[in-house]
């Protein structure tokens, strides 16, 4: 787990990404909101492509890693590159979780939760934001 995190790659002003985000994606992509369950536009999408960041556009998954953990998030077992992605310790709303920021713009994407059994490759479930996401698919 990332605990020293590094300037991001791709910085703007809290007006910039303001002006970028739809009222929805900033709450949760720059103020480390959560889309209510079930309601996001990837949760049950298994079309074959990859996973941007909708705040900066760097690839974060692809759709081989995804799985149906039927939790009300898209989940993948792993991110495309372990730069990808940052994680860092999480302990607001009484829970201890791991938070998981975009590598390249430092965006809230979700948590990671390991040993939930769902007999994924890596024993991870990265559970992100539909909103923090936007899905390229496959030519």
């Amino acid at each position: 787990m990332s605990s020293a995190i590094g300037k991001p790659k791709v910085e703007k002003s809290d007006a910039e990404w303001r002006e970028q985000l739809s009222p929805e994606e900033y709450q949760v992509l720059r103020q480390a909101g959560t889309e209510r369950p079930f309601t996001g536009e990837y949760d049950e999408t298994f079309t074959e492509g990859v996973y941007h960041c909708r705040a900066c556009d760097a690839e974060l998954f692809r759709s081989e890693t995804k799985f149906a953990s039927h939790c009300g998030w898209p989940s993948f077992y792993a991110p495309s590159g372990d730069d990808n992605v940052i994680l860092r310790e999480d302990s607001s709303m009484g829970m201890r979780r791991v938070e998981v920021l975009c590598g390249t713009c430092h965006s809230h994407l979700g948590h990671v939760f390991e040993g939930e059994g769902y007999g994924t490759p890596t024993d991870q479930r990265y559970c992100m934001n539909s909103v923090s996401l936007r899905l390229e698919p496959k030519a």
